[in-house]
């Protein structure tokens, strides 16, 4: 007798809908961002991504996301000072993180976060308010991971945190072992508000499965971080530079595009699952690739991407458009960051996303348990093993 209350094999697969990858499918109702794709329109808690990465910065827009609105001009201070007193490590993570120094940067993160979990003395507390408080600690610490990691690959000693630095400005001294430019830790301040929050991407409802499971924070993130590995959710960046170098010079373009199409080949930084029109965080690095091309008298990589723009003006009308990751590795690697390091730069402004989906998820928590529909053998008797053909 059967104790599952579940649909039982047949010899026929059942009549349903499939929607394969979730696609179209609402799974929950969300206040933190809403976007359209075919309009290109992205908002957190009602704040066009516009006026947030013109005007705002990192730390004002994380607390935008964690707590639901802006912050006034002391309760920015006291979050600001929370997030620069929070972005130490263990001396134990940092043991881990050389221990595995070797290994890719997003190896190192989702394994540092996850010790991470072992040493925060709130990890088992799922309630909001501790969720929360967890979510500014992760937000100082990741960002501390990827320059500490940085450094001990490089056979030097890590950076400590600077207090008297942005959080943008403190990630890149980590992660380059000097003070940042004024223009290089605004460029990096406004590439983490485009990256902070993007809905029920992959990674975000990855996190959501594991805190549905009554999972705490740490482990959440961990997994969000694994997601996001992946080439097809986080790797744009770092492909894109790679297309830049192999195409070498503007009028190479063209043809580089013709042959990847005709071979039905993506050109990276092309196309997203949401929008069918440009994204809308595109818009803002554009010119600052621009900028820093000319600034850094490197101006061929910004005449580059124009260039593949162009030749992919043609294919807009089907919806496949320059997205957010086109013009992010570029600002990187003139930076001077490596490229394995790219898709880190993504997990340390997506840290407030994260945990806010986790803490929507808590609020009114139940297991995701979606179904396959089963198109395997019918029932069939079991053999004995010397009864086998």
């Amino acid at each position: 007798m059967t104790t599952t209350d579940e649909p039982q094999p047949t010899s026929a697969a059942p009549e349903v809908a499939i929607h394969r990858g979730l696609n179209g499918v609402y799974f929950d109702r969300s206040g933190v961002s809403f976007i359209d794709g075919r309009e290109g329109t992205l908002l957190y808690r009602g704040y066009s991504i516009h006026d947030l990465a013109e005007r705002s910065t990192f730390e004002e827009t994380a607390y935008l996301l964690l707590y639901g609105a802006l912050p006034t001009r002391t309760q920015l201070a006291e979050f600001d000072a929370e997030l620069r007193a929070s972005r130490a490590i263990p001396e134990g993570v940092t043991a881990v993180i050389d221990a595995v120094r070797h290994a890719h940067p997003m190896e190192v993160l989702r394994t540092a976060i996850s010790a991470l979990g072992a040493f925060d003395p709130e990890v088992a507390d799922n309630s909001a308010e501790a969720t929360r408080r967890k979510g500014v600690r992760l937000t100082a610490q990741v960002a501390t991971i990827v320059g500490t990691h940085q450094a001990l690959r490089q056979g030097r000693a890590p950076t400590p945190p600077n207090p008297a630095l942005s959080h943008a400005a403190n990630f890149l001294a980590m992660v380059l072992g000097a003070p940042p430019s004024e223009r290089a830790a605004r460029l990096m301040d406004k590439d983490l508000i485009l990256h902070a929050e993007h809905g029920s991407n992959a990674s975000a409802f990855t996190a959501r499965v594991v805190a549905g499971t009554d999972a705490n924070l740490h482990a959440a993130l961990t997994a969000a971080v694994g997601a996001l590995s992946g080439p097809a959710h986080g790797g744009a960046a770092e492909n894109v530079m790679r297309m830049a170098q192999e195409i070498e010079e503007p009028e190479r373009a063209a043809e580089y595009v013709k042959r990847l199409r005709a071979n039905r080949e993506p050109v990276m930084g092309f196309g997203h699952r949401v929008y069918r029109a440009e994204d809308p965080r595109a818009r803002h690095l554009r010119e600052d690739v621009k900028a820093l091309s000319l600034e850094m008298e490197e101006p061929k990589w910004y005449a580059i991407l124009e260039a593949v723009v162009e030749a992919m003006r043609p294919y807009a009308r089907l919806g496949v458009n320059v997205n957010v990751d086109f013009y992010a590795g570029v600002i990187y690697y003139l930076l001077g960051i490596p490229e394995d390091l790219f898709v880190p730069i993504f997990a340390v402004g997506r840290v407030p996303g994260w945990t806010v989906q986790v803490i929507e998820q808590q609020e009114h928590n139940i297991l995701i348990r979606p179904l396959t529909a089963y198109n395997g053998p019918p029932p069939r008797p079991y053999l004995p093993l010397d009864a086998r053909a």
